[in-house]
């Protein structure tokens, strides 16, 4: 197999400002697995937050390119990627999450199928995604509400965590006010405290709010699952979830879990949290980072499992570069057709003639094969 990447930026319509950071633009990793004259396709997004720059994100997906590349085949490059023998050990979620998307697309490219149907789903998944409101002015974040719901969004999710709580509230109830038959989540990405929040959960939960993400700063799980003991909505886990051992800690403790592919290292990991969740009084909910339609469609072929789905990415990018999953009008759809069912806006280059701008990761060569097939 060859393996080739390329890195992007990804600017955003406008900037995003939540409680801990403002961002206005992040890099993306594009991953190319190539086989017998079909691609596959995966994204990684850089991540301050969990210490993913473009530089380091290139050279660990150059690295896994060059093991993926030593397998006979896409199908048993994911096989050894599911039995935990690829990437190598310690390889950050995002980079397993943007390799799994890559062989997912061409597997199912492979096999004429959808991912969805590689995954057990007959029918194609679709779901009402929310849409993201920043920490803004409530004027600015009300007329986003109105124009949000008009093209269709039926769930808005508030950003929250601003110096002046009161604040927080006012955007809350500005937007209670334009969109009144919305659904309301809302995020403070960690800002409060369990004092403040036992102030701030039930006032919030007079105007309606659906479910609160992620109140307490991360790194004390058993603080949030005691608020979630005694909130007057649900508790929704986020960054105090990463991985399946974050998630069978707090399994029947707090209301619902966020699964970010990558976070917990793609679907495979978001599969097993997904069975982890089932009848434990926890809930799924499927969210993402700021990247294009390639980073989450693999998601999107999930979406028919979770209670929340928090899918939008994309639609805040000034230019999708990939298309396929829709959102526009409030509910992103997975492809129909083989593989992740996306496409580049541009068209992508014939097999075999990779752009000056991709770089070769790893290639194909004669000899014995990783799992011992012939080289394919």
């Amino acid at each position: 197999m060859k393996v080739s990447q390329r890195t992007v930026r990804l600017e955003l319509t406008e900037p995003l400002r939540i409680s801990r950071s403002t961002m206005a633009a992040r890099d993306a990793v594009w991953l190319a697995i190539e086989h017998r004259g079909t691609r596959g396709y995966g994204e990684a997004v850089t991540s301050t937050y969990y210490g993913l720059d473009a530089a380091r994100l290139g050279r660990l997906l150059h690295e896994a390119g060059r093991e993926v590349a030593r397998c006979a085949t896409p199908e048993s490059a994911l096989d050894a990627l599911r039995a935990g023998e690829l990437p190598a050990p310690g390889t950050p979620p995002a980079v397993t999450a943007a390799v799994e998307s890559a062989l997912l697309d061409l597997a199912g490219k492979r096999a004429g199928v959808p991912v969805h149907r590689l995954l057990g789903a007959a029918e194609a998944p679709h779901a009402a995604t929310a849409r993201t409101i920043g920490i803004t002015s409530y004027r600015a974040a009300a007329e986003q509400a109105r124009l949000l719901t008009r093209r269709g969004f039926s769930v808005l999710k508030i950003k929250a965590g601003a110096p002046d709580p009161e604040d927080d509230l006012d955007r809350v109830l500005a937007v209670r006010n334009a969109a009144p038959h919305a659904r309301l989540l809302l995020d403070p990405n960690g800002a409060w405290s369990p004092a403040l929040a036992d102030t701030l959960l039930p006032r919030y939960a007079a105007l309606g709010v659906e479910a609160v993400e992620q109140p307490l700063a991360p790194g004390d799980p058993e603080a949030l699952a005691a608020l979630a003991a005694r909130s007057p909505l649900p508790v929704i886990a986020d960054e105090d979830a990463v991985g399946f051992e974050d998630a069978r800690r707090l399994a029947g403790r707090v209301h619902g879990i966020n699964v970010k592919l990558a976070k917990c290292g793609g679907v495979t990991a978001a599969l097993r949290i997904a069975d982890l969740l089932t009848g434990s009084g926890t809930a799924l909910m499927l969210g993402c980072l700021t990247a294009s339609t390639l980073g989450l469609a693999p998601a999107v072929h999930l979406a028919d499992r979770a209670r929340w789905t928090d899918l939008d990415g994309h639609l805040l990018l000034a230019h999708d570069p990939w298309t396929g999953i829709g959102g526009t009008d409030g509910t992103v759809r997975a492809g129909r057709e083989p593989g992740l069912g996306v496409r580049p806006v541009h068209a992508a280059p014939p097999p075999g003639e990779e752009p000056a701008d991709w770089e070769t990761a790893g290639q194909e060569t004669p000899g014995p094969a990783r799992d011992g097939e012939a080289a394919q």
